[in-house]
């Protein structure tokens, strides 16, 4: 490394890595915020515990409510990162590099909300070892035709890859941590998560190789688990669910919701942490070309499902169809086409709606967009009476509500405790940016493979050449 690489990744290091070292009141602020709603979490899981499934608004025929649409949700937020990162690292899209650990860290923590939502409809959380695949003592297996077990499968094969994938790219920024941060609980804590790394060829060599076959494996693995989910709805004789289009409709919907995550939390990064120079306008707008795109076949995966029904004749379908389009949903049905198709294409399809703050808005509409359709994807399909008697009615209780907030919540303070514990924008992926950037300026393109030779060689703090 020449003196002047040496200054300016420096330079690089103390406006990354700087960050840390300072309390910003907004963060503070957040992180109380997000705090609190937890606690709103906890006591509302907590009371349901203690008093039973009864507390819920959850009724016969209506046995799935606010928990399985939030569960749906959560779990299409997911897609936000590892799918979304892993298809731009194989695409060596080189804007990715400051988006991607925030978004890796984003799949993790909407996981693991996602994840406890099956336990919380569950009820009786002591047994939810029930779903899992092993012979008890009464060698009873669990039943594999239930997408209970489906859901249990899929979700921790996600959750497994998609910590190492996060894991795996923050190694040398934590070894520069470990190097940076005084003795005590912080050193030893980057310690443990930099694993003895000193940047030595054979381990940068190591690491490459692990981030570029788990970015392969990750994306069908992503693309499988929204798929399983929506055969929660599609393998059952409901009206409105027996679709065979459920599965890559359920993914498109899934990627849509985690882009809009994703600009979300782009837009509150630039704006909190001063990180304009390297959330630049270009990621936005990049951004916002993907996001207009998957509204686009959003779109059409809507227009092509209804059409089927509809053209299907099949009485009970059309029941449901009726009160979608016509009916008592009707609000919130043409509220979400408005919110996921309407004004995204209408903003961010000029060049001045791709800009960090209408990115973020239209990505606050499309959120609720999509919780509306899982919401219309579950409650009138079984609300929507098919013999006299069967007639549903769902009104959500207090205690649905405390706990959809509240993981809200949980969600913020997990990824602000991130935030603030560690680099948000990956220090060693900007610096390898900037090393294909000024090798494009010295004639070499901007886009080719790092000399093998400065990529591996180690440097101060074990970081990235």
């Amino acid at each position: 490394m020449t003196t002047e690489s040496q200054r300016s990744a420096a330079v690089l290091d103390g406006e990354l890595l700087g960050r840390l070292d300072r309390r910003r009141p907004g963060l503070l602020v957040g992180s109380l915020a997000s705090g609190a709603l937890a606690l709103v979490f906890l006591y509302c899981w907590g009371y349901q515990i203690a008093n039973g499934i009864g507390v819920t608004g959850i009724n016969r025929p209506v046995f799935w409510g606010f928990y399985i649409i939030n569960f749906v949700f959560w779990i299409g937020i997911s897609h936000a990162g590892t799918l979304i990162s892993a298809i731009l690292r194989v695409t060596k899209a080189e804007w990715r590099r400051p988006v991607t650990r925030s978004a890796e860290a984003i799949t993790l923590f909407a996981l693991a909300i996602g994840g406890l939502f099956p336990l919380i409809h569950l009820g009786r959380v002591a047994i939810f070892y029930y779903m899992i695949p092993y012979p008890n003592s009464r060698m009873l297996w669990p039943n594999f035709r239930s997408p209970l077990v489906w859901d249990i499968a899929a979700i921790t094969t996600y959750i497994i890859g998609s910590a190492l994938y996060l894991f795996l790219p923050l190694i040398p920024d934590a070894a520069v941590m470990r190097d940076r941060a005084a003795a005590g609980l912080k050193k030893r804590f980057y310690a443990v998560l930099a694993l003895g790394w000193r940047g030595t060829a054979q381990q940068w060599h190591s690491l490459e190789w692990g981030i570029r076959i788990l970015a392969v494996a990750i994306i069908p693995v992503a693309v499988s688990v929204h798929t399983i989910v929506s055969w929660d709805f599609a393998m059952t004789q409901t009206p409105g669910w027996k679709s065979t289009i459920f599965g890559p409709y359920f993914v498109v919907g899934a990627i849509f919701s985690g882009i809009a995550v994703l600009m979300i939390a782009m837009a509150l990064l630039r704006r909190g942490l001063g990180l304009g120079r390297f959330l630049t306008d270009r990621v936005f707008n990049n951004l916002g070309l993907l996001f207009v795109t998957m509204s686009l076949i959003w779109g059409y995966f809507t227009f092509a499902e209804h059409l089927t029904v509809w053209y299907s004749g099949d009485l009970f379908e059309k029941n449901v169809h009726h009160v979608l389009l016509h009916g008592d949903f009707a609000f919130p049905f043409w509220t979400m086409v408005v919110v996921n198709l309407v004004i995204p294409v209408a903003v961010l399809s000029f060049p001045r709606g791709r800009r960090p703050l209408p990115t973020a808005l239209v990505g606050c509409g499309v959120l609720v967009g999509m919780w509306l359709e899982r919401f219309l994807i579950v409650v009138p399909s079984l609300s929507t009476p098919r013999l006299a008697y069967s007639i549903g009615d769902y009104m959500p209780s207090w205690v649905e509500l405390g706990i959809m907030i509240g993981a809200i919540g949980v969600f913020a303070c997990l990824y602000f405790t991130f935030t603030q514990l560690l680099p948000i924008v990956s220090v060693w992926e900007m610096r390898e940016g900037w090393r294909h950037g000024a090798r494009g300026e010295g004639g070499a393109t901007s886009g080719a493979a790092p000399n093998s030779a400065t990529a591996a060689a180690p440097v101060p703090g074990g970081g990235a050449a």
